[in-house]
C-alpha cells in the first residue's frame, strides 16, 4: 500500500491507497476512490521526535485495523523542512520504508508555464496534478490552508501560475494580536452580515471579507483568461474549503482530498524503477 502525506504549516494530511490489485476494506468508504483505504487530518508539530510521530502513526493505523507493515511505499510533500529528516526517520524507522519526497527533479508530466518551477510548492504541484486529472482543464484550484493559494492549469494541462494570499486563520490571528481590545472569536459564517455586537462584527468582517478576496482574484483570474478560457471547474480544497465554498459565487467543487490523490498520481509516474523493497 501507498502512504501519501501531505505536511503543511498548521496540518499534516494522510492517505493510505491500495496498489494494483490490493484488497482491503476501507475504514472511509468512497465510491469515487476505490483505492483510498484511509485517510487522516491531524496538527503539523515541527518538535516532535521521531518516536513521537512513530507512535502517533502507528496508533493511527491501528485505530483502522492497520499495520504499518502493509505500507510498502510513502511519499512525502512538504513545505515544512524542519520536519522533512524527522519524518524520513519515522518512514524508515516504523515503516522500513525509504520515502519518495516531492520535490526539484522529479517527473510531474505537467508543462510548468512559470519563471522557476523549482519555486512552486510541493502541494500545489500536488494540487495542480490531481484536479487536471480529475476534472480536466482549464481549471482553477483554490487551497484554503494557512496561505490561500490560486493555480490555475489551462485546457492543455499546463501551469500557467496563480497568486498566493493570507489564510482566513492567519488574518484573524494578526488582528487579534495586534488590537488588545478585540477578543478572539469563533471564525463562522455569521446570520447576517449586519452584526448588532462585536462578536457579530467580528465574524462577519473576517469572513465576508475573507469571502470578498477569494471571489475578488478569481475574478480577475477569469478576465485574464478571457471567456474563450473560461475554467470549467473552480476547486476548493484544504481545512476551512467547505466553509468558504458555500459563500462564494465561482467554487464549484469541493475535493478534500485533492493533495493527496495528486500524491498517488505523482508516485505512480515516478515509481518506474523504484525497488519495492523495504529500507534497512
Amino acid at each position: 500500500m501507498l502512504l501519501a502525506l501531505d505536511v503543511g504549516n498548521t496540518n499534516t494530511t494522510l492517505g493510505l491507497y491500495r496498489l494494483d490489485d490490493e484488497q482491503m476494506p476501507s475504514s472511509v468508504p468512497d465510491e469515487t476512490r476505490p483505492d483510498l483505504a484511509a485517510h487522516w487530518r491531524v496538527t503539523t508539530h515541527r518538535a516532535q521526535t521521531v518516536d513521537e510521530y512513530g507512535v502517533f502513526f502507528v496508533n493511527l493505523f491501528e485505530m483502522n485495523g492497520l499495520k504499518p507493515s502493509q505500507v510498502t511505499h510513502i511519499i512525502i510533500s512538504s513545505v515544512v523542512p524542519p520536519v522533512d529528516s524527522t519524518l524520513r526517520r519515522v518512514c524508515e524507522t516504523y515503516f522500513h520504508v525509504e520515502p519518495m519526497f516531492v520535490e526539484p527533479g522529479i517527473k510531474t508530466g505537467m508543462p510548468m508555464l512559470i519563471d522557476n518551477p523549482t519555486e512552486l510548492g510541493a502541494d500545489r504541484l500536488a494540487d495542480c496534478i490531481a484536479a487536471f486529472e480529475r476534472y480536466g482543464g482549464p481549471c482553477i484550484v483554490v487551497d484554503f490552508g494557512t496561505a490561500t493559494k490560486f493555480e490555475v492549469i489551462s485546457e492543455r494541462g499546463e501551469y500557467l501560475g496563480g497568486a498566493i494570499a493570507p489564510g482566513l486563520g492567519l488574518s484573524a490571528d494578526a488582528l487579534f494580536a495586534r488590537a488588545a481590545k478585540l477578543s478572539r472569536v469563533e471564525i463562522k459564517r455569521p446570520a447576517k452580515v449586519i452584526g448588532t455586537n462585536t462578536v457579530a462584527h467580528l465574524q462577519s468582517g473576517l469572513y465576508y471579507g475573507f469571502i470578498g478576496l477569494v471571489d475578488g482574484v478569481l475574478e480577475r483570474i477569469f478576465a485574464e483568461l478571457g471567456p474563450e478560457c473560461k475554467p470549467g471547474a473552480v476547486v476548493a480544497t484544504g481545512g476551512l474549503a467547505g466553509m468558504v465554498a458555500e459563500a462564494s459565487r465561482y467554487i464549484t467543487k469541493i475535493d478534500d482530498l485533492l493533495t493527496l490523490d495528486g500524491l498517488r498520481i505523482l508516485f505512480e509516474r515516478n515509481r518506474s524503477g523504484r525497488p519495492r523493497g523495504r529500507a534497512h
